[in-house]
């Protein structure tokens, strides 16, 4: 049985994802060494940024306080690192193992207040579940 690396199952992730929520783009990070990583993505275009420094945009903010962010309008977030241009809405969860951020789901909407409490709460349990993903 030939094994799958980790950048097609977090494509094919991402995929699942996008298509089971309705958001417009879903990608999963890798977090190591002081930057962030491209894995797998699913929405209309590829990442404006497939690597960056650990500290940029609102992933930083996620991966500092290993905690999600939240920007319903990213606009008016000076933390928003652009992605897509017709973002009005992104959510970054860490992936947690232990107390380590090993990587990140982002997702993102093109309308402004796209993402409720709820939402939330359902990304995080996705996030949870990706842990398998970075072992």
């Amino acid at each position: 049985m030939r094994e799958v690396g980790i950048e097609t199952q977090a494509r094919r992730l991402a995929e699942l994802i996008r298509a089971g929520t309705g958001r417009r783009w879903v990608g999963i990070y890798g977090v190591n060494e002081g930057e962030v990583r491209i894995l797998g993505w699913s929405g209309p275009a590829a990442p404006a940024y497939p690597t960056f420094p650990i500290t940029d945009g609102l992933t930083g903010a996620a991966v500092l306080a290993c905690a999600s962010v939240l920007s319903n309008d990213v606009a008016n977030d000076p933390r928003y690192l652009t992605n897509q241009e017709s973002t009005g809405s992104e959510l970054i969860v860490p992936v947690l193992d232990g107390d380590v951020v090993v990587g990140t789901l982002d997702i993102e909407d093109e309308r402004t207040g796209a993402f409720t409490a709820d939402d939330q709460a359902q990304f995080e349990d996705l996030a949870d579940a990706l842990r398998a993903l970075y072992r």
